[in-house]
C-alpha cells in the first residue's frame, strides 16, 4: 500500500469518527447534526485555567517531533542521561517545623526509605546552634540537605559550612549536595521574611567557590500555586524570578553558566496527574531557553523540586488527601522531578487534630512515594510519558502560555517591577476566583467536601494550619465549621425536611443530589420516604422532624401535578421556607402562596445558597 493510500484511509477514518461523534452529539443536544460545525469533537474539549483546551481523544494528528534525550537541551525529557534508574527521583522529607528530637527522625526517616532532607531552620525550627545537632550521623554525600531558613539563611549556611568543615569523613566533597534555600524574590510575593536579594547574591558567591555542589537561590513556585496560580501561571512568575536571580549574578562577577549552577526551582504537584506530568517537561524547557539566550545553553538544568500542593489539601475527609498526594507524587515523577516531598495528609489541619501521631502521617507520606518507586518501579523509565500524543501536546501548549505570561511580566519591566505594580498578583488573583468560583457551583468537585461530604465526622478544633494558603476548600470548610458550632450549642445539626413527591423511582434522584448539596454545607437532611399531597403525611412529616425549611424533591412533571400542593401543605404545616429540587421553569405557571422561595439546581452557586441556609436555620 502506498503513503498516500494510507494517508487516504487515514483521512477517511477521521472522517468517519467525527461524523460518529456529531451524531451522537446531535442525539444528546436535540439539534440538526449539521449544526455542530467540521469539527464537532472540539465541543467536548475542556478549558484549564491556563486556557489551554484539552481535547476528548488525542492521534496520529496530534504527533509532535521528538524531543532530545534525556540530559539534553532543551532537557524536557529529564536533566540527566545517567540518573540511577534504581532510586529513581529523590524521596525528599520536612523535619524542624515542630518540637522533638530532629535528629531521631531524620535519622530513622533515612533508614527507611527517605534519601533527601528539608530542614527548618532558624525561627519556628531547629535553632541555627542545633544545627550539628541536627545533622549528627548524617551521611552528607549520601543525602543532599535542602535549608528552609528564611531572613537567617545566612547564618544557618555559615552553620552548615562550619559543620561540613569539621567532617572529615567526606572523601568527595563535589558529591555533597546543598541547597541553601535563599528565595527572596518569591518570599517578597507571599509575604515570608526572607534575606535580602543583596545577601542572596552574596550567598550565592560564596556557595560557588565551595568544594561541595552548592546552590544557593531557590525559585518557590509554590508561593504562586498558593496563592491560586494555574501551573502556566506559576511557571510564568517562576522563569520571570529566575531571570531577576541570573541578572543579578552576572551583573556582579559571575558568568553565565555558574550563575545558573547557583539556581534551582520548587514547583506544586497537584492530583491532576497530566498537568503536573506536562508541567515539570515544560518547566525545564523554558529554563533551557533562558539559558540559551544568555549563552549557556548546556547549564540550563536547574533541579526541580515538586512539592505536593498545600492549596488541594482539605480539613474534611483528610483521608481523602492520602489519594490526592499519590496522584501528585505519580505526576512529578514521572514528569522528571529531581526531588519529591509528600506533604503529610493531615497537614491543612493543626497538629493532632485527627488523633493521630506525627510519625504516623510522616510514615505514610515517605511511603507514598516508596510504593510508586519500589513496588511499582516508576523511576526505572526516565520520562515514561514522552511520546504520548497528549502528554507532548499538552506540555508544548504549558509552555507557550507560560512563557507569554513570562513575556508579559518582561515587558512590565522585569519580576519585581511587575510584582510592584500588581501584575502578578491581579493575574493569580483573577484564576483564584475563576477557580472558587467552579468549586462554589460545584462545577470542579472537592471529593469529601463538596461532593460526598460525610456529615458524621467529628468536629474539628477551631484551629487550623496554612492559613497563608488558598486551600481549594476553605469555603465550604468555613460553612461545615458554622455547622460544628450549631452542633456544639444545640446538640444538633442545622436540619432541612425533605418532602419526596411519588415513588422511590421518581424522586431517588433528587433526594440525593439535595441531600449530597446540603450536607457540603453542615446542613443535616430528614427524608420521611414518599409523601402525598392527598393525606396528611407532609403534615405528620414536618412535625416529626421539627424542621423549618423544607426541600420538595419530585420530577418535573410531578412538580406540574403536586408541587403548588405540597408547598401549600409545607406552609401549613409550619415551614417557613420552602425550596425546590429543580428548574424553575419546572413550575412556571405557579403562582402565589403555591410557588417555592427558591431552586436547588446543579448550577446553583452553593457557596451562596448554603450561607444564605445556614442563617435561616441559626447557624
Amino acid at each position: 500500500m502506498s503513503l498516500a493510500s494510507e494517508a487516504e484511509d487515514a483521512a477517511r477514518a477521521y472522517a468517519q469518527w467525527q461524523e460518529a461523534v456529531a451524531g451522537v452529539l446531535a442525539k444528546s443536544r436535540r439539534v440538526d447534526p449539521a449544526e455542530l460545525g467540521p469539527e464537532p469533537q472540539r465541543l467536548l474539549a475542556t478549558t484549564t485555567y491556563d486556557d489551554v483546551a484539552v481535547a476528548p481523544l488525542y492521534g496520529v494528528r496530534d504527533e509532535r517531533p521528538e524531543a532530545p534525550l534525556p540530559g539534553s537541551f532543551p532537557f524536557v525529557r529529564g536533566g540527566s542521561a545517567t540518573r540511577d534508574v534504581n532510586t529513581g527521583w529523590l524521596v525528599s522529607a520536612r523535619f524542624g517545623d515542630t518540637a522533638g528530637d530532629v535528629n531521631e527522625r531524620i535519622l530513622d526517616a533515612l533508614e527507611n526509605g527517605v534519601s533527601a532532607l528539608w530542614l527548618r531552620v532558624g525561627t519556628d525550627g531547629v535553632a541555627i546552634a542545633d544545627l550539628p545537632a541536627a545533622l549528627d550521623k548524617v551521611l552528607f554525600d549520601l543525602a543532599p540537605v535542602t535549608l528552609d531558613a528564611g531572613a537567617d539563611t545566612a547564618a544557618a549556611a555559615a552553620a552548615l559550612y562550619a559543620l561540613l568543615d569539621a567532617r572529615t569523613d567526606v572523601a568527595d566533597r563535589a558529591a555533597v549536595r546543598l541547597h541553601l534555600g535563599a528565595a527572596p524574590l518569591t518570599s517578597a510575593f507571599s509575604g515570608r521574611a526572607d534575606v535580602t536579594v543583596a545577601q542572596a547574591v552574596e550567598l550565592a558567591h560564596t556557595a560557588a567557590d565551595r568544594a561541595e555542589t552548592v546552590r544557593a537561590l531557590t525559585v518557590d513556585g509554590t508561593a504562586f500555586h498558593n496563592a491560586g496560580a494555574a501551573d502556566a501561571e506559576e511557571l510564568g512568575a517562576a522563569v520571570a524570578a529566575g531571570l531577576e536571580y541570573l541578572r543579578e549574578l552576572t551583573g556582579s562577577r559571575q558568568s553565565a553558566a555558574r550563575a545558573l549552577g547557583q539556581i534551582e526551582f520548587r514547583l506544586a504537584a497537584t492530583d491532576d496527574q497530566f498537568q503536573t506530568i506536562a508541567k515539570f517537561r515544560a518547566g525545564r524547557q523554558l529554563w533551557a531557553r533562558i539559558a540559551q539566550v544568555v549563552g549557556a545553553a548546556d547549564a540550563g538544568h536547574a533541579p526541580q523540586h515538586a512539592v505536593t500542593s498545600a492549596a488541594m489539601m482539605t480539613q474534611r475527609d483528610p483521608w481523602v488527601n492520602m489519594l490526592r498526594t499519590t496522584l501528585a507524587a505519580f505526576g512529578a515523577g514521572i514528569g522528571g522531578a529531581d526531588a519529591v516531598t509528600v506533604l503529610p495528609f493531615d497537614t491543612a489541619l493543626a497538629a493532632g487534630a485527627l488523633g493521630v501521631s506525627e510519625a504516623f502521617s510522616a510514615r505514610i507520606a515517605r511511603n507514598t512515594q516508596l510504593l510508586l518507586l519500589e513496588e511499582s518501579n516508576l523511576g526505572r523509565v526516565l520520562d515514561p510519558a514522552a511520546g504520548s500524543w497528549y502528554v507532548e501536546e499538552l506540555t508544548a501548549q504549558i509552555a507557550a502560555k507560560a512563557w507569554e505570561f513570562f513575556q508579559q511580566i518582561e515587558a512590565a519591566g522585569g519580576y519585581r517591577a511587575a510584582l510592584d505594580d500588581g501584575l502578578i498578583g491581579e493575574r493569580i488573583a483573577a484564576t483564584r476566583a475563576r477557580r472558587d468560583s467552579d468549586i462554589a457551583h460545584r462545577r470542579t468537585a472537592v471529593t469529601g467536601v463538596n461532593e460526598f461530604p460525610n456529615l458524621a465526622e467529628a468536629p474539628l478544633p477551631t484551629e487550623t494550619a496554612g492559613a497563608d494558603v488558598a486551600r481549594y476548600a476553605a469555603a465550604f470548610e468555613a460553612l461545615r465549621n458554622r455547622s460544628d458550632i450549631h452542633l456544639a450549642a444545640h446538640g444538633a445539626r442545622p436540619r432541612v425536611l425533605l418532602a419526596p413527591l411519588g415513588p422511590i423511582a421518581e424522586h431517588n434522584i433528587r433526594t440525593t443530589f439535595a441531600a449530597n448539596l446540603l450536607a457540603s454545607g453542615g446542613i443535616e437532611t430528614v427524608n420521611p420516604g414518599p409523601l402525598s399531597v392527598a393525606d396528611d403525611s407532609i403534615a405528620a412529616a414536618v412535625r416529626d422532624s421539627g424542621a423549618a425549611v423544607a426541600v420538595v424533591c419530585g420530577t418535573d412533571k410531578r412538580y406540574g401535578e403536586h408541587a403548588g400542593a405540597a408547598v401549600t401543605a409545607l406552609r401549613d404545616a409550619g415551614i417557613g421556607t420552602v425550596l425546590l429540587a429543580g428548574p424553575e421553569k419546572a413550575v412556571s405557571e405557579t403562582t402565589g402562596a403555591e410557588r417555592p422561595d427558591g431552586f436547588l439546581t446543579a448550577r446553583i452557586d452553593a457557596i451562596a445558597a448554603l450561607t444564605d441556609l445556614l442563617t435561616t436555620l441559626g447557624a
